[in-house]
């Protein structure tokens, strides 16, 4: 029985999607509801698996645009054409993951060459038919010799539809809004004390440490209380302001940053925040962020630190208003009550549309989040009096 393999639809307005990359080959022997190639679509990528076991016939191109219900393979029952624990296919699987034209591939495979020596003299680098005779050459001419030789060629590749729709938007915001970045710094010891002294017994009942993210997800939803505003959209002739914050945070993906959604982000503690935020990092990680996952969103964070950044401007994430980035920690100099310390410091920077928010928001609302970082316990009683919390009143 044939059955066949067709692009389902991720998600309204999307009609086209590109075929990223097959996961298995055509011929392969798969299992039912094994991943067998990953999609790219204007929002997120994501994977389809097989409905059936059986042997798998690709019909469409890694990299073509398709339709949405077009049909890209077909699977057999029975056996299939390729043995996955023979040499060719463990030789095929090798030059897989090797970036290397097709010739290139030809090549290594007729002269025997080891994968991993090409792999380890040419990092990062899509390996031509010139770059391999060049390998094979100098390796019989002796160590000696073996220089690599330079190259004038050029690597093309068709970007993705998600790069695509990320471009497009990136210039968007720059053209139809009047965005400005706001900057602090805010003394991260008190949380770094926190950490410290209780992530052992936090990871223990919460099966996850205790990170930045989520006290700053905290303060963020604390501070837009007092600046609602900053959570704030344009719609047409009307400024939209949710009574919820749905904060987006910007996470790396294998294809790229997308940024997933805490939903009603208000109503978490930092126990919550921190679980749902290590879900949604993991299922970005896996490429198994859905749009659902990244619909909506009132406010977005981002942190370049993870990356080294010690200080850069968020771009807005349209059709939000504001974004808050957070940076590198790093140890330096500080006068506090007088005396110069040393101090782990992080800048942070608030990037706003200045159509709808005022300077003296956008100021007030990260002076509150700095405050609130510096002392957290300050989290606790954000909207309350403190002695009628206290008194349960």
């Amino acid at each position: 029985m044939s059955l066949e393999i067709k692009i389902p639809s991720p998600g309204e307005s999307i009609t086209q999607v590109q075929l990223a990359k097959w996961l298995v080959n055509d011929g392969d022997i798969v299992d039912k509801d094994q991943e067998i190639v990953e999609i790219d679509s204007d929002k997120a990528s994501f994977p389809i698996a097989a409905p059936e076991s059986g042997t798998i016939k690709i019909l469409t191109k890694e990299g073509e645009t398709v339709s949405v219900g077009a049909v890209i393979a077909t699977i057999e029952s029975g056996e299939g054409k390729k043995v996955t624990n023979s040499p060719t296919h463990q030789l095929t699987n090798s030059q897989a993951e090797l970036h290397a034209s097709p010739l290139a591939k030809k090549i290594i495979e007729e002269k025997k060459v080891n994968v991993q020596e090409i792999q380890k003299a040419f990092p990062g680098k899509k390996i031509t038919r010139k770059d391999i005779e060049s390998f094979v050459s100098q390796k019989k001419e002796g160590p000696q010799l073996n220089r690599l030789q330079g190259s004038r060629e050029e690597d093309r590749k068709k970007l993705t539809t998600l790069r695509l729709k990320l471009a497009e938007r990136l210039v968007s915001v720059k053209n139809q809004t009047a965005m400005l970045t706001t900057f602090n710094e805010i003394n991260m010891s008190t949380v770094l004390h926190i950490k410290a002294k209780h992530n052992e017994e936090f990871k223990d009942r919460f099966g996850t440490g205790i990170g930045f993210m989520s006290f700053f997800a905290k303060a963020v939803t604390l501070a837009l209380q007092e600046y609602p505003q900053l959570n704030s959209m344009i719609d047409g002739d009307e400024l939209v302001t949710p009574r919820f914050v749905d904060i987006g945070i910007a996470v790396s993906a294998p294809k790229g940053l997308i940024v997933p959604v805490v939903r009603n982000a208000e109503t978490l503690g930092l126990a919550e925040l921190e679980t749902k935020i290590k879900e949604l990092a993991i299922k970005a990680r896996d490429n198994r962020i859905t749009i659902d996952d990244m619909k909506g969103g009132t406010f977005t964070i981002t942190n370049g630190g993870v990356f080294g950044s010690l200080m850069s401007t968020p771009i807005l994430n349209p059709p939000q208003s504001a974004i808050l980035g957070m940076h590198k920690m790093q140890e330096r100099p500080i006068a506090l009550n007088g005396q110069v310390v040393i101090a782990p410091m992080m800048y942070v920077a608030l990037s706003y549309d200045h159509r709808i928010i005022d300077g003296k928001e956008s100021v007030g609302f990260l002076v509150k989040v700095k405050e609130l970082i510096e002392d957290p316990m300050k989290m606790l009683t954000v909207g309350y009096d403190p002695m009628k919390l206290l008194l349960d009143l």
